[in-house]
């Protein structure tokens, strides 16, 4: 028992990052670069996703849903330590916008347990504007690529096209965040 909490002590500090498997027979690399922390251009203008994860009540949906307004989402987990720092950032942020209504925010939870754990978790942190959807599956970080690492937040705009995504925590409240938030587009300067 004692081994399996300092495996999940390290994975916890390794940044949440989910290293890519390599293929075949081949030698994996003596040291792994992985994702630089900061803004990710290379994905601009590919399209949202179409797996589904869970709305709130445990029912599927799909990022489809949410076109017609830029829409940010955030992937995290309970597990991963930038995640809970930035999460309450992001529910102030999701308390600005919800008065404007300009910019949708998805904080999608990719914790395996159930909605319920994800609920507790959220309350505990006192995260009240954040909605909690759930991928239990992770399929929607695993439509990302293998690379994905927690906490990634990607904005895509209304038409459903990304814009960029931001690596690692971010204070979502900086004035970084809202000079990248102004990207979304005319409507999402609001706020």
């Amino acid at each position: 028992m004692r081994v399996l909490r300092i495996c999940a002590a390290l994975l916890a500090l390794s940044a949440c990052h989910k290293p890519a498997q390599q293929p075949g027979n081949e030698a994996a690399p003596a040291v792994e670069a992985g994702p630089q922390k900061g803004v990710d251009r290379s994905h601009k203008g590919d399209a949202a996703p179409a797996a589904s994860f869970n709305t709130p009540d445990g029912k599927p949906i799909t990022l489809a849903k949410f076109r017609g307004v830029p829409v940010l989402v955030n992937f995290w987990a309970t597990w991963c330590g930038p995640c809970v720092k930035e999460l309450p950032t992001l529910d102030k942020l999701a308390a600005a916008r919800r008065i404007d209504g300009q910019l949708g925010i998805v904080a999608v939870s990719q914790d395996s347990g159930p909605q319920a754990s994800v609920d507790a978790f959220l309350k505990k942190l006192n995260v009240t504007d954040l909605a909690p959807y759930h991928d239990p599956k992770m399929a929607l970080s695993a439509a990302l690529g293998p690379d994905t690492v927690l906490p990634t937040t990607i904005l895509y705009d209304a038409q459903g096209k990304e814009v960029w995504r931001y690596v690692g925590d971010l204070d979502w409240t900086s004035p970084e965040a809202a000079k990248l938030l102004a990207e979304s587009g005319p409507a999402a300067k609001k706020g």
